[in-house]
């Protein structure tokens, strides 16, 4: 069990939790504005692109530059602390 709470946003108030509204915002501007979706088949590949590109290929600057996915790799083995 992850132990996961959910919580939800105040109307009204997106600082609420700004990291997902930004990360909301780069899906939209980036993947979803960007594409022209024939089917949901076609929508979830080119969600599943997308996603795959933003963890696995492209470097964050909150994280040293790491990948999402070499991050939490380097997290795990306490090579690498964030920001």
């Amino acid at each position: 069990m992850n132990r996961v709470e959910i919580d939800f946003t105040r109307p009204g108030k997106p600082t609420d939790n700004a990291f997902i509204e930004s990360f909301n915002g780069r899906v939209r501007q980036e993947c979803l504005n960007e594409n022209w979706f024939l089917s949901l088949e076609d929508a979830g590949e080119k969600v599943e692109a997308w996603r795959q590109e933003y963890n696995n290929e492209r470097p964050h600057s909150g994280l040293g530059q790491l990948t999402p996915a070499r991050f939490a790799q380097a997290q795990k083995t306490g090579a690498v602390a964030a920001g």
